[in-house]
């Protein structure tokens, strides 16, 4: 079978998944569907509906695009099973039933953004960086019942930098895994795919570490319970959405601040309360923690546009109590 014969449905929603569609439509694979999320109501009152990056993309190209509320319903499955598809992709979507999964007679395949088994769930590469890890990368498997579980097809490998926020890895795991996909296609057409058992990959006595779904109190900054470093990842790690955040008492004012861009600075810092600000009131501010500072670059009180630093102090003062809680 060629790749103009092999019938596949890509089911995917954010820009992440737009990369590896736009992969297989420009190398002239035979993409029969697209399953996308509903669009989206945005907006004060909801009245404007914004459709998904991959759907924004499909319809360009001339897709056929269904938008299931839910994946179990008769009339979506019927659809599905009508387009015959061969082989199904998932990227960055929902978690597919059984009865969607196991249709297409060479399976489903999904990319996820980690080194699997490591980093299941909903948010692999923030996790990745807010556990100051130097490496990631990406993975293709088939699916299987129990979500991010199933065999694994291929891998590739990305270096994390310290000076990488969770924007920059997203992006170079994109690129990546636009190529990934193309080649695990072309090895399940080709029947060189050889898959491994997740379980057969962990290293003896390695400890799995999950990637679950970020919330807004998850985001929260402990200046007493994290030391520099992690203070640091955390904040790249989150960085630039949904952003870290912290409260800022200043004086009798209570602010919701969030923080996009820190530096480290390793120092003696003891003669201060964990969270004290520190500033000359026109160009830095440092917050005292274990190990030392942490130099805020970029920030954003809420209600107001993100600034730098220089910025921010040339509209706000700080008291000389002034701490982040």
């Amino acid at each position: 079978m060629t790749k103009e014969e092999l019938r596949i449905v890509y089911m995917g929603t954010p820009d992440f998944a737009v990369e590896s569609l736009k992969a297989l439509v420009e190398g002239g694979y035979n993409v029969v569907g697209v399953v996308t999320m509903p669009d989206k109501p945005i907006g004060r009152h909801g009245s404007v509906l914004q459709a998904s990056p991959v759907k924004q993309y499909a319809i360009e190209k001339g897709l056929n695009v269904l938008q299931p509320v839910k994946l179990k319903d008769e009339a979506f499955v019927e659809e599905l099973r009508s387009l015959n598809a061969d082989l199904q992709i998932v990227v960055a979507f929902r978690m597919l039933p059984e009865v969607v999964w196991n249709m297409p007679r060479l399976g489903t395949f999904n990319l996820h953004a980690s080194l699997l088994p490591q980093y299941r769930g909903a948010a692999p590469i923030n996790w990745a960086v807010i556990n100051g890890d130097t490496e990631t990368g990406i993975t293709t498997f088939f699916l299987q019942h129990e979500i991010d579980t199933g065999r694994v097809i291929q891998q590739v490998k990305v270096s994390i930098s310290d000076t990488d926020n969770v924007g920059d890895v997203h992006d170079r795991l994109m690129m990546l895994g636009g190529q990934l996909v193309v080649e695990t296609v072309d090895n399940i057409i080709n029947g060189t795919v050889t898959s491994v058992e997740q379980d057969d990959m962990l290293a003896e006595g390695e400890d799995l570490r999950p990637a679950p779904k970020i919330f807004h109190d998850t985001c929260r900054i402990d200046w007493n319970g994290m030391n520099m470093k992690q203070i640091y990842d955390f904040i790249r790690g989150l960085s630039p959405y949904p952003a870290a955040w912290t409260e800022l008492v200043n004086g009798d004012k209570v602010l919701s601040v969030k923080i996009f861009e820190a530096e480290k600075i390793p120092a003696d810092s003891s003669q201060y309360n964990r969270g004290a600000i520190l500033t000359d009131g026109k160009s830095e501010v440092k917050v005292a923690v274990d190990g030392g500072y942490v130099r805020v670059k970029t920030m954003q009180i809420a209600g107001k546009k993100k600034m730098q630093t220089e910025e921010f102090l040339r509209g706000y003062k700080f008291a000389d109590d002034a701490v982040f809680q």
